[in-house]
């Protein structure tokens, strides 16, 4: 009888015929499957900043330790002073201005000007709700890694809890002698303030500022309303105005403790009448114009701060006196 044969029976030849078909077919999906994810990788959304709770970071040093390895907070470096700009969201023009005139607008420059002074200089900006706002800035640190920041939301009348988390921020990234806080429109001659904190002191609690006093504003209506005002009296106590000043290292070491007022700068004044500290008033940090002495200057009493500073910053760099003119030493202040 003739043999038979079962569709089920297995055929050698067929099974080399369909191992490799198999094979080609598992390549191809390997292969498909590589190519969608280097697609999703580059044209997926990029990841917008974001803060954790208690969040400060150096983007200065955390993008240099990216390169490198590394944290980029695990240390304090020391210097003779922090200087730290207080910028917001709408002020992209402003840092534009300062990055074209006399803050560094490169990573080498600022290598530069801290090994020169002594002093570091950042941007200092805290969050925004609207992504947009945060994508922007995101942006920017990608191009500059000019920035500290700090977790606290950017609004004016949350002025003084910006103010106490720079100066909490500051300490903890920066062993500085000084610290200072400076806002994103006034010119500043960085030479001449580090001469100024070079100075020897006999107090260690020191507050260097353009000091002044003024009325207490009671009313809702107007910009600088005190709802302390009650405690205050009629009169504020003596306190440096608000876009320039300086504090040593003893005092911001102790400043957390200290109760917040409406206003920023009477908010600073206040912790410093507390803390029994040395009022240093020094006219050469609120000069309005350019002079041989000037530190800082800016548009007073008319503007707190340069009056248009986007103009006028880059006005007052083109002036040989403000730009160029020799650093003097202390005594001759």
């Amino acid at each position: 009888m003739p043999p038979t044969f079962s569709l089920f029976t297995n055929h050698p030849r067929r099974r080399r015929h369909r191992t490799p078909l198999l094979l080609s077919v598992l390549c191809l999906l390997v292969g498909a499957g590589g190519i969608a994810f280097a697609l999703f990788a580059v044209l997926r959304p990029k990841a917008v900043l974001t803060f954790r709770c208690g969040r400060v970071e150096d983007t200065f040093r955390s993008s240099n330790s990216r390169r490198i390895g590394g944290d980029g907070i695990s240390d304090r470096p020391k210097l003779l002073g922090f200087v730290g700009i207080q910028t917001g969201f709408s002020s992209r023009g402003r840092r534009d201005a300062l990055r074209s005139t006399w803050f560094p607008s490169d990573a080498d420059e600022l290598v530069r000007l801290e090994q020169a002074t002594g002093l570091a200089f950042r941007f200092v900006i805290g969050r925004a709700k609207e992504a947009n706002k945060m994508e922007e800035l995101e942006k920017e640190i990608d191009k500059y890694n000019d920035f500290m920041l700090i977790d606290v939301e950017e609004e004016y009348l949350k002025l003084p809890y910006k103010t106490l988390a720079y100066f909490k921020a500051a300490f903890e990234l920066f062993n500085a002698d000084y610290y200072v806080k400076a806002d994103d429109d006034i010119y500043l001659r960085p030479d001449r303030l580090a001469t100024l904190l070079a100075k020897e002191r006999a107090h260690p609690l020191t507050y260097i500022g353009c000091m002044k006093k003024g009325p207490v504003f009671t009313d809702p209506k107007f910009k600088w309303y005190e709802k302390s005002g009650h405690l205050i009296g009629k009169e504020y106590f003596l306190h440096a105005y608000g876009p320039i000043y300086v504090l040593s290292a003893e005092v911001v070491a102790s400043i957390a403790i200290a109760r917040n007022n409406s206003n920023e700068d009477v908010t600073i004044g206040s912790w410093m009448l507390a803390m029994n500290v040395h009022h240093e008033d020094n006219r050469a940090i609120c000069d309005p114009r350019c002079t041989h002495t000037s530190i800082a200057v800016w548009d007073i009493p008319k503007c707190s701060g340069l009056c248009n500073p986007a103009v006028r910053m880059k006005e007052l760099h083109n002036i040989t006196m403000c730009s160029k003119s020799p650093t003097l030493p202390p005594d001759d202040w």
